[in-house]
């Protein structure tokens, strides 16, 4: 951000190791769904786990090169959103009787998405992905995967333990929620300070 509270696109940070990560992630949305469909389970759990780590990789790339970029604090949640509805959606074609705590992890990355949206508004650059975000959806990939596999593999389905693995999950998700809406209200509150200040 510069000194009067915009955001700034530089043309460099589309070339970045994290944000290329992080196009990786939409791009394997793809194949995910792809091969789900199709109902190749193993190969559509390695497109999530890919993803997985490169969810992984391009915070911790970023932190440590400092390559953190007001593009990547975008993209990246935008990524995760766009690989879970993509998740979500063949979850409950698949087992339909998880869709109440899907509609939980839906319902918690929209409203995160619409904070987001709202910060860019108003010219702040969203806070970086925290631990517990990064917690919540990795619990979720581990799951999904575990859950596809073992239906998929040995034609094991389990509906208290796909709830239970799901319901930490969810549980994880609302925790991150919270914090992230703590962040949230004090960025608007530090901007509101900052308007009064600068009037």
């Amino acid at each position: 951000m510069d000194n009067k509270g915009r955001v700034n696109f530089k043309i460099s940070d589309l070339w970045t190791v994290p944000n290329i990560l992080t196009y990786c992630r939409f791009i394997l949305i793809i194949p995910f769904v792809y091969y789900f469909l199709a109902e190749n389970y193993i190969a559509a759990a390695i497109s999530v786990g890919l993803s997985a780590l490169s969810d992984c990789f391009d915070g911790l790339i970023a932190r440590k090169f400092n390559q953190v970029t007001a593009l990547g604090k975008i993209l990246d949640p935008i990524a995760d959103k766009a690989t879970l509805f993509a998740v979500v959606i063949c979850m409950v074609i698949y087992v339909p009787t998880v869709l109440p705590v899907l509609i939980v992890l839906v319902v918690k990355d929209l409203a995160m998405l619409l904070g987001g949206m709202v910060l860019i508004k108003r010219g702040i650059a969203p806070s970086v992905a925290k631990w517990y975000g990064k917690l919540g959806t990795i619990l979720f990939y581990v799951s999904v995967c575990l859950i596809v596999f073992l239906k998929a593999v040995f034609d094991y389905e389990n509906f208290a333990l796909d709830f239970t693995l799901l319901a930490i999950t969810a549980v994880v998700m609302i925790f991150a929620l919270i914090q992230y809406a703590k962040i949230f209200f004090d960025f608007l509150k530090e901007d509101k300070e900052n308007k009064k200040k600068n009037s």
